[in-house]
């Protein structure tokens, strides 16, 4: 598989972003705008149907579950760790890591559904969607943590806000009450869903300041390291550890080695911090990702 092909639309969407937004009318005023509609009510709506269009069988998929929650777990320990090591904590600035700690265990869920796809066919979709439904909740309590922390906000406030918490919890509870989207509306659901991918991605470049990178780049290196370096190599022994099958393991594998998700930017700077930063770090993870991805499924596997 020619991963470097699979990632490069990704990657052009952010460049074309970045393009637009500097060097024609459609500046950042405009993309403000466009960062909103995505976060509150496209995105959601792509998460909800990613989740409820699969049957959830919890028992068959339990160790595949139990798996994802280690591996999350253990990926949201690392990235909290970082400014208490002594040899990195007065390189990282605690506002900036709590903006950015989320880079270090959230996943691309586009490029996973269209990986677990090609690697095992209709069923590594149906796993793949097992890991959305399981994980999401988990990350984005993650992700909003640190900066509610920071910023002394409430956290139960912020969660209950949280419109990809809401659509994730509504979309698991929806599933396993057997709802499923009407054929009628399915069509509009998938376009809605497909706006959200490109215009978050563009949204994420017309923020992006490679020069914020800059004045962070021990933090920058450890996130990255935690997402495409640690988490593969955990997901491994956490495959043999909860006995999953090859298929199962592939998609952990694949699973683990994502380009972190676009919507951290835009989760990042809808609370106030530096959108600009974390956007470079979405950047780079996504061209990490095409080596990690090989790694993972080539080496690993």
């Amino acid at each position: 598989m020619n991963y470097a092909q699979l990632l490069f639309p990704d990657f052009s969407l952010i460049l074309c972003g970045y393009l637009v937004c500097r060097y024609t009318a459609l500046n950042r005023s405009v993309w403000e705008q466009v960062e909103t509609l995505v976060y509150f009510f496209l995105f959601p709506v792509l998460l909800f149907q990613s989740i409820v269009k699969t049957p959830l069988d919890v028992h068959a998929a339990s160790r595949l579950m139990g798996a994802g929650w280690a591996l999350g777990l253990t990926g949201i320990a690392l990235a909290y760790a970082l400014p208490h090591i002594p040899v990195l904590q007065r390189w990282i600035d605690r506002r900036d890591h709590a903006s950015s700690a989320q880079v270090a265990f959230r996943f691309n869920s586009f490029i996973g559904l269209a990986i677990a796809d090609r690697l095992v066919g209709p069923q590594g979709s149906q796993l793949f969607a097992v890991l959305i439904g399981v994980c999401v909740p988990l990350f984005n309590v993650g992700a909003v943590w640190p900066m509610v922390r920071h910023a002394q906000r409430s956290m139960l406030r912020e969660l209950l806000r949280n419109p990809l918490i809401i659509a994730t919890v509504s979309g698991l509870l929806a599933n396993l009450m057997g709802f499923t989207i009407p054929h009628w509306l399915e069509p509009s659901v998938t376009r809605i869903g497909a706006a959200s991918l490109a215009l978050g991605l563009m949204a994420a470049g017309a923020g992006m300041q490679f020069g914020a990178l800059a004045r962070a780049k021990t933090l920058a290196v450890s996130v990255l390291s935690i997402r495409h370096l640690l988490l593969p190599l955990v997901a491994l022994g956490m495959s043999r550890l909860f006995g999953l099958n090859a298929p199962e393991t592939t998609v952990l594998l694949a699973f683990s080695a994502l380009p972190t998700a676009s919507s951290c930017y835009v989760l990042a700077a809808r609370m106030g911090y530096d959108g600009a930063y974390v956007a470079g770090l979405v950047t780079l993870s996504t061209l990490l990702g095409m080596l990690s991805l090989p790694m993972a499924l080539g080496l690993l596997r």
